[in-house]
């Protein structure tokens, strides 16, 4: 059985609700047929209430049982084949190449924390033995609530990244749907239920419910019973989520990852060696996937005014396609934010012809004294477009670089001589980004060990986490200490006899012994 258009609450379907609604084609410019039922407070509590009740026996569940379970997902990911490709190009517009990247991504994700849960040293156990003796490992928070991302219908959705690390530490999920692609949703949250049940793991370690209206998000994020929130999308619905959150009798924490303008800064050694190749470069970041990317490079900035630079961006520029956006909403929102800067001051550099639809890849430009005046203009405008700030010295670009908000990404281009003279932007940049690139840019983020998606308020709330790679599972854990504790009371991670052969920090060495 599989009831598309209703909710999935652990092992049943629920169609309480009578409101319903349908994703839209944006190619096709039309309302696909599938109806889907927005979840009722009732169907959100019992989501909730199962997974809380899941969690009491989850959170025991060993780590290669949970591994296995995140490889079922995995694999069955994989055996959905052309029909989950299909459905989320349908959906999201994207074309099928993107997607199949993007559903290896997300099997990826799921077995690289499958991997490190098996081999088990990441609870950071830590023994001293003293008096007191005192051990430290991270459990469990308990029920996530997570909010799907609508420019990443599988990598940053339902078996995403939050999802996997919050299943990998030990947690159950409630999942809200993004009603940007419904039907793509609910194709992998009936692989994630039939992957819990194949593996033996309690009704309610994942669910899926549906809505359309902020409602849903709000009752959710209101349930007593949840631990924490994930959520990837705009500062308004992000702020929205946290606020809701601390104003709990019983506050939680808030992970969202609510975008930033990537600033690039062009160094002039750089720009005099080869500006040509960096022009076509920065457009082919600024342009991909639409510019639908959490770190798509918004902001540019150079020392001064470098015309071959800015000639070649121009010519450029206006040969970019146009292209269709996620949702009718988001492409409004775009071409708004494009007027919002031009009403603030900012000039048009350049731009594609426009297409009906469709959204227009554009430049436009500003100096550092009309952002140190006005940082709304560094707010971010989600789609193709990029600001350029130029600067009339080093000591104002400094100050521009202080000036700035917390960002997912900061980006520098130069030569060697360039960067050692350079060397405070690092400095200050550090302070701004969760990421610094050199010589690269900021689209494509790698899913492994080292990667940190996240940075300084506005950008994420916290600070202190990440969104993509292994180090995402602290999100979700907290540390305890067992203090004085008999040998037979002690979990195996903090057992002297290392049972799991884990690493650990034991009287201040890490050691398997």
């Amino acid at each position: 059985m599989n009831q598309t258009g209703s909710q999935i609450i652990g092992n049943h379907f629920s169609s309480e609700g009578d409101s319903t609604f349908r994703a839209f084609a944006p190619q096709q410019q039309q309302w696909l047929p599938q109806e889907f039922r927005e979840a009722t407070p009732g169907e959100i509590d019992q989501a909730v209430k199962l997974a809380a009740q899941a969690f009491t026996i989850y959170k025991k569940v060993p780590a290669q049982q949970r591994a296995a379970f995140l490889e079922a997902i995995a694999t069955g990911i994989a055996a959905l084949g052309d029909e989950l490709i299909n459905t989320a190009s349908a959906e999201s517009g994207l074309p099928l190449a993107r997607l199949q990247g993007e559903r290896d991504r997300t099997a990826g994700q799921l077995r690289l924390f499958a991997t490190m849960i098996s081999e088990g040293s990441w609870v950071n156990a830590r023994i001293d033995k003293a008096t007191p003796d005192v051990r430290q490992m991270q459990i469990p928070l308990g029920v996530i609530g997570i909010f799907g991302a609508s420019n990443f219908p599988l990598a940053f959705s339902v078996a995403g990244g939050d999802t996997a690390a919050a299943l990998a530490a030990g947690c159950t999920v409630v999942f809200k749907a993004h009603p940007a692609h419904p039907h793509t949703s609910h194709l992998v949250a009936n692989v994630i239920r039939t992957a819990a049940n194949d593996t033996g793991m309690p009704e309610g370690v994942f669910s899926l419910v549906h809505g359309a209206s902020i409602n849903t998000g709000q009752q959710l994020a209101v349930h007593p019973q949840l631990s924490a929130i994930a959520f990837t999308g705009s500062f308004r619905g992000g702020k929205a989520l946290y606020d809701t959150a601390t104003r709990r009798a019983v506050p939680i924490p808030v992970y969202a990852e609510m975008g930033s303008v990537n600033p690039v800064f062009f160094l002039p050694r750089a720009l005099k060696e080869k500006g040509e190749t960096l022009a076509a470069q920065f457009l082919q970041s600024l342009t991909m996937g639409v510019g639908q990317f959490c770190t798509n490079p918004g902001v540019f900035i150079t020392p001064a005014e470098d015309e071959l630079f800015l000639s070649t961006l121009q010519k450029g520029i206006a040969a970019m396609p146009t292209g269709c956006m996620l949702t009718p909403g988001i492409l409004e929102a775009y071409n708004s934010g494009i007027n919002s800067l031009r009403q603030a001051g900012a000039q048009l550099l350049g731009a594609a012809s426009a297409t009906a639809h469709q959204a227009s890849p554009a430049l436009l430009q500003v100096n550092a004294t009309q952002v140190l005046d006005n940082p709304s203009l560094c707010h971010e405008v989600f789609g193709p477009s990029s600001l350029h700030i130029s600067t009339n010295s080093k000591e104002e670009l400094f100050r521009l670089a202080h000036a700035l908000e917390g960002q997912l990404t900061a980006t520098i281009h130069g030569t060697e001589e360039d960067l050692r003279e350079y060397t405070e932007l690092v400095n200050i940049l550090r302070e701004k980004a969760g990421r610094i690139v050199i010589n690269g840019f900021p689209t494509g983020v790698a899913v492994n060990h080292a990667m940190v998606h996240g940075g300084p308020w506005p950008a994420t709330t916290p600070a202190a986490g990440t969104s993509v790679g292994s180090t995402a599972i602290y999100r979700f854990c907290r540390p305890v200490c067992y203090q004085d504790f008999p040998a037979y009371l002690l979990p195996p991670e903090l057992q002297d006899e290392n049972p799991l052969g884990i690493w650990r920090l034991f009287n201040g060495n890490f050691s398997k012994t």
